[in-house]
């Protein structure tokens, strides 16, 4: 399992339902970062947005890891997204997205990023972690998942 270098909130841990796009989730991951990590959701957003036009980041097998580098950070942060029904997200695979870890970063954040970027696509790689995600009972479950890595080498 993968090491996810990140900090990621129990609150920024969600089950969505009644997200119908690739904009509903952007705006989602967005409104979430402000709510739990203080963050201006404008800037998230747009921030999302930029990097979405340069190529999708749905990376196929209904995974997507959208990230963008922000000013007023000083650490890698992530939200993470199960939806209820897949939504389009222009993924390579052209299939629709039911798992979503977003990556805010520093704006100057450079191999920190990319380190971040490169575990979390690990992560979503392991067919075993993805069932386990979309088979987890709730928002513990899934966060005990996303965070059993960093509380096992704590121990």
């Amino acid at each position: 399992m993968t090491d996810l270098p990140v900090r990621l909130e129990l609150a920024a841990v969600r089950d969505c339902q009644d997200i119908g796009n690739k904009s509903d989730i952007l705006r989602t991951i967005a409104r979430i970062g402000e709510e739990c990590y203080r963050l201006d959701a404008e800037a998230i957003r747009t921030g999302l947005e930029a990097r979405e036009a340069l190529g999708s980041t749905g990376f196929g097998r209904a995974v997507a890891i959208p990230h963008a580098k922000l000013p007023d950070i000083d650490h890698c942060i992530g939200i993470f997204l199960r939806l209820s029904e897949p939504a389009p997200f222009e993924a390579h695979d052209g299939k629709p997205v039911d798992l979503i870890f977003a990556l805010l970063s520093p704006e100057k954040s450079g191999v920190e990023h990319l380190k971040a970027l490169a575990a979390a696509s690990r992560f979503l790689r392991d067919d075993n972690m993805v069932a386990k995600l979309r088979g987890a009972s709730g928002q513990d479950a899934l966060y005990a998942l996303l965070s059993k890595q960093r509380e096992q080498r704590a121990a």
